[in-house]
């Protein structure tokens, strides 16, 4: 019995580790995402804002309803 309970026990160790190691890789995919995010909001940073003036001149807005 006492045999039993030990191999229990471990098995449940085993679980706790692994929820560990998820939770540290849905971390860095998180940090990924976010890096790759800023990237492109760096890279295209002044030309947001001419796409979406483009945009909104191209549906017919007047530009006082484009700013």
């Amino acid at each position: 019995m006492i045999e039993y309970l030990s191999i229990m026990l471990n098995a449940r160790r085993s679980k706790l580790d692994e929820r560990g190691a998820s939770a540290v890789e849905y971390g860095l995919l998180i940090a990924g995402i976010a890096a790759v995010i800023v990237i492109v909001v760096i890279a295209l940073g002044g030309r947001i804002s001419d796409i979406f003036s483009n945009t909104c001149e191209s549906i017919g807005g007047t530009s006082a309803s484009c700013n």
